[in-house]
C-alpha cells in the first residue's frame, strides 16, 4: 500500500508541474506586456513633451526678438525726442533774437520818421519866430505867414502829405460832420464848410476834415 501510494503521489507531483509552469509563464508574459506598455506610454510622454518644450522655446524667442524690437523703437524715439527738444531750443533762441532786433529796428524806424519830420518842419518853426521878432505893419506880417505856410506845404509835399479835398459829397473815411443843414441849393450829403482840414499820408488818413454837411 506504501508503495502504491509514493507512486500516486510522483504522479500528481507530475501532473502538477505543468500547471505551476504555466502560470509562472502567464505571470512572465503579464510582466513583459506590462513593460511593454509602460514603455509606449513613456515613449508617448516624451513624444508629447517634446513639441510642447520646442513651442516654449519658439515662444521665448519670439519674444526675444519682440523686446528687442521695442527696444531699438524706444531707443530711436529717445533719439528723436532730443533731436525736437534741441530744435525747439534753437528756435526759441532764434525767436528771441529776433523779436529783439525787430524791437530794436522799430525803435530805429520810428526815431529815423521824426527826424525826417522834424528836419522839414524846424524850419518853418524858425521863420514863424523871425515873424514875430520883426517890428513892422500888419502887411509885412501877413507876408511872413503867407511864406511860412508855403513852407509848411512843400515840408508837406516832401513828406508825402496831402491835404483831403474840401469839397465834394461826405464820405466818412474822410471827413467827420460836426454839423448838418437842410438846403435846397446843395445836395444829398454835400460837404458846405471845412471847419478844420484833414490830411492823409498815402492811403493812411492823418486826420479827418472836420466838415459841416447838407441834407
Amino acid at each position: 500500500m506504501h508503495t502504491n501510494n509514493s507512486k500516486n503521489e510522483k504522479i500528481l507531483k507530475e501532473e502538477k508541474m505543468p500547471f505551476e509552469d504555466s502560470s509562472l509563464a502567464d505571470e512572465i508574459e503579464l510582466e513583459e506586456t506590462q513593460s511593454n506598455t509602460e514603455e509606449l506610454e513613456e515613449a508617448e510622454i516624451v513624444e508629447e513633451v517634446e513639441p510642447i518644450e520646442l513651442l516654449e522655446s519658439e515662444k521665448e524667442k519670439d519674444m526675444n526678438k519682440k523686446m528687442k524690437k521695442l527696444q531699438e523703437e524706444n531707443t530711436k524715439l529717445e533719439n528723436e525726442i532730443i533731436d525736437f527738444k534741441d530744435k525747439f531750443l534753437r528756435t526759441m533762441a532764434e525767436y528771441e533774437n529776433f523779436r529783439k532786433r525787430t524791437v530794436k529796428e522799430k525803435e530805429g524806424i520810428y526815431t529815423d520818421a521824426c527826424t525826417d519830420v522834424l528836419k522839414e518842419v524846424l524850419p518853418v518853426l524858425d521863420n514863424l519866430e523871425r515873424a514875430l521878432s520883426v517890428e513892422g505893419c500888419g502887411e509885412d506880417l501877413r507876408t511872413g505867414v503867407e511864406m511860412t505856410v508855403r513852407q509848411f506845404n512843400d515840408a508837406f509835399s516832401k513828406l508825402g502829405v496831402e491835404e483831403l479835398p474840401p469839397e465834394g459829397e461826405f464820405d466818412p473815411n474822410f471827413h467827420n460832420a460836426v454839423m448838418h443843414i437842410e438846403d435846397e441849393q446843395y445836395g444829398t450829403n454835400q460837404i458846405v464848410e471845412v471847419f478844420q482840414k484833414g490830411y492823409k499820408r498815402a492811403n493812411k488818413v492823418l486826420r479827418h476834415s472836420m466838415v459841416k454837411v447838407a441834407n
